[in-house]
């Protein structure tokens, strides 16, 4: 859905991004207990832990301040897969 609306409203000078997060460290989680965050940080390949709001909104603001960047999908995620 996003590159159909980049390109239906490039002609307005809109750009359309979105980004695809993975597990990240928010209030959502912190009622879990430590020991399944633990498990959950271990399936995320590099870093092995849990994203960070900060890095989320680093990313926010990186895709604003990026003129060019248009149309993106962006997985957020650490390359967490689901297993085949």
């Amino acid at each position: 859905m996003t590159l159909p609306l980049a390109r239906d409203f490039a002609g307005d000078g809109i750009r359309f991004n979105t980004i695809a997060p993975g597990l990240m460290d928010t209030p959502l989680l912190s009622s879990l207990p430590e020991k399944v965050k633990s498990f959950l940080a271990q399936l995320i390949p590099n870093p092995s832990r849990l994203g960070h709001p900060h890095e989320y909104g680093a990313l926010v603001q990186h895709i604003i301040e990026n003129q060019y960047l248009n149309g993106e999908t962006i997985r957020f995620d650490g390359a967490l897969r689901m297993p085949a």
